[in-house]
């Protein structure tokens, strides 16, 4: 099953993409970890058949590629229906799964639930500004049988600043706008019951400083992946995936069952009863998208956790 921690960037490619078959088998942007097939806002109403005509081109002669999560996003449980029916389809890692609340959720769960897909529910209804609301949903997945097979949640910003008839500006990152506390928010209501959750798009092109910016702040907010809208965004957003050197150093020291308590290491206490579980994250983050300021470098400038460096392998 894929782990959360190596999501990193997600591309939403259009299911009427004319090259679909060749990036689903890596032939075309070979660097992906995981990219979602749209049939939902990236499609016109009337170009919906041909896009799951696409898909039903795609799907069969997808081969399997390790390391490259492969989702749908439909747009309604009717055109889950469809796509499952198309041969290949369990080839997918699963489904997207649009404007989701606990009122639609079982309209989509009960076509997977015998199946191997994981979901990814997104929240960008009216329903995420309603902390009650939240917490009904959250209790709609922890049902047994439903928890295990919610990959991430991930957040609809483009959707819910439409709600709010706004639109993000063009100098500010999405934490510095009205969904900055709705975001914090979610994280409390839904990280401490082991859900986690990934980042909304960053809808300008031609930003790259205040992309970088914003992804630094998905992190410190815990963070799993982020949504890229267009290739050259990828490889910008995950550059901020590496781990400091210094984080993977003491993460190491804290699962060291050697370790005392607490100790001091580069300048900051740690403590492991409080700290393991960003521990386990940061090595694991490590060992996928490597280390920045390295002494041993790959062949994209970061350093390789080996297994055996890793105290959880």
């Amino acid at each position: 099953m894929v782990k959360t921690k190596t999501l990193g960037a997600s591309l939403y490619v259009p299911a009427t993409h004319k090259a679909l078959g060749h990036i689903a088998n890596g032939e075309l942007l070979s660097n992906l970890r995981s990219v979602i097939f749209c049939t939902e806002d990236a499609v016109a109403d009337r170009d919906l058949n041909y896009a799951l005509f696409n898909l039903s081109l795609t799907l069969p002669q997808m081969i399997e590629r390790p390391g490259m999560e492969r989702f749908v996003r439909v747009r309604s449980p009717d055109v889950m229906a469809r796509v499952l029916e198309i041969p290949g389809s369990e080839r997918l890692t699963g489904f997207v799964v649009p404007k989701a609340t606990r009122h639609n959720f079982n309209a989509y769960f009960r076509q997977v639930r015998n199946t191997r897909h994981l979901l990814m529910p997104t929240l960008e209804t009216a329903e995420v500004f309603d902390e009650a609301e939240m917490k009904m949903f959250r209790k709609c997945m922890e049902r047994p049988g439903v928890r295990d097979r919610i990959l991430a949640l991930r957040i609809g910003g483009n959707d819910l600043m439409a709600l709010l008839g706004l639109r993000r500006p063009r100098h500010l990152t999405i934490y510095k706008t009205l969904l900055g506390p709705v975001i914090s928010r979610l994280v409390t209501t839904f990280r401490p019951h082991g859900f986690v959750l990934t980042a909304p798009v960053f809808e300008h092109l031609d930003a790259p400083t205040l992309l970088a910016q914003e992804v630094e702040e998905d992190l410190a907010h815990g963070m799993v992946g982020k949504t890229a809208i267009h290739p050259s965004q990828v490889a910008l957003i995950e550059q901020h995936y590496r781990v400091r050197r210094s984080d993977v150093e003491m993460a190491l020291r804290i699962v060291d069952d050697a370790s005392p308590a607490v100790f001091k290491m580069h300048g900051s206490m740690c403590e492991v009863a409080t700290h393991r579980a960003w521990a386990h994250g940061v090595i694991e983050q490590a060992r996928v998208f490597g280390v920045n300021h390295a002494e041993q470098h790959g062949s994209n400038g970061a350093t390789v956790i080996s297994l055996q460096q890793n105290p959880l392998a």
